[in-house]
């Protein structure tokens, strides 16, 4: 079985599945001479440089459970995650401690990924894929119902879902939500993510009789009035307490009333200024106050969904840096354009 370095890549193709078919089912204790050839034929081929015959042994090889360990491991290890992949989710052959392994090495961008990807994975390795703190490996393992995922770990990635938006719709699926986690999301998430939280049957009765009423009052209307909001909020000021972590503690409260005060308070605005932005949905504006206001963009992502109801696809996050993503032109802008939208 010799594999001139010249030959036509479609041959290589062609003899990959060939080979990885002739593994099949010949028993390990007869060691026979068809089964060691193709064996060495196939490992020459996976420490090739041409991938797509490395995929092609994969996708034959990933679900066969008597070819060689040593084959397996190698195309899981491979940094190509199209050829990795294919093994790293079906193979019977992979354990937890192998799995654990490559989340470590994460030998391509999309191991670890794919791992969280694979059915039936225990909490061990769930725990290392949170702990990766790989933002797609996160959205793939939450994604995944057949996944084992400690209560502790579930609480954790709630507490962290509002910088983090497009972990809140699978955390709110996820087969078992932890009460802590789904108090935690309640706080949030934006108005068609509460239904979906509201409709859980295995939610706390006090918390989705509290949802049922801000889906049909809406938040503005929930936790008391204006005047009392705005009155707390000018003593927290004068006091010196108003400050980013209160604005956050009313948004993780769902208490928009008190939010929107605390943010017109800080940013120096008319009330009506923050709830215009709320009422036109508008993202810039509503960053651009909580810029005004002396907050960071931690603030600025979590006002959107509360007190604009912006949808997870739709918020604005930080920029690379975790700064504002709106130059200061923009923002001065978006201030002055909600202030003219009171005037008569």
């Amino acid at each position: 079985m010799d594999l001139h370095p010249d030959a036509d890549e479609r041959v290589r193709d062609l003899l990959a599945h060939k080979l990885a078919a002739m593994t099949h089912g010949l028993p390990d204790e007869a060691q026979s001479r068809v089964r060691q050839q193709a064996y060495e034929a196939l490992t020459r081929l996976v420490s090739e440089e041409v991938e797509r015959v490395r995929a092609a042994i994969a996708h034959v090889v990933k679900d066969l459970p008597d070819v060689p360990k040593a084959l397996i491991l190698a195309l899981a290890r491979d940094n190509s995650v199209t050829v990795a992949e294919p093994v790293i989710l079906f193979s019977p052959l992979l354990t937890s401690e192998d799995l654990l392994a490559l989340v470590s090495a994460a030998p391509s961008p999309g191991t670890v990924a794919a791992v969280a990807r694979r059915p039936g994975i225990g909490e061990a390795v769930s725990d290392a894929v949170v702990a990766s703190a790989d933002p797609d490996a996160i959205v793939a393992l939450l994604d995944n119902p057949s996944a084992q995922i400690r209560e502790a770990a579930l609480d954790a990635l709630a507490a962290a879902a509002h910088e983090h938006v497009d972990w809140q719709a699978p955390l709110i699926r996820r087969p078992v939500l932890p009460p802590r986690a789904a108090q935690a999301l309640s706080e949030i998430v934006s108005s068609h993510l509460l239904a979906t939280l509201a409709a859980r049957p295995d939610l706390d009765p006090t918390l989705a009789s509290r949802l049922a009423q801000r889906l049909t009052l809406g938040p503005a209307q929930v936790d008391g009035s204006g005047a009392e909001s705005m009155a707390e909020a000018h003593r927290l000021s004068r006091a010196g307490l108003l400050t980013e972590q209160t604005l956050l503690s009313a948004v993780r409260r769902g208490d928009a009333a008190m939010a929107a005060a605390l943010l017109a308070v800080a940013s120096e605005v008319p009330i009506e200024v923050v709830e215009r932005a709320g009422t036109l949905r508008n993202a810039k504006g509503l960053v651009s106050l909580v810029w005004q206001a002396g907050f960071s963009m931690r603030a600025g992502v979590a006002v959107q969904g509360l007190l604009g109801l912006v949808p997870p696809a739709e918020t604005l996050a930080a920029n690379a840096g975790g700064g504002f993503p709106l130059s200061v032109e923009e923002l001065r802008w978006q201030i002055s354009f909600l202030s003219s939208t009171l005037q008569p």
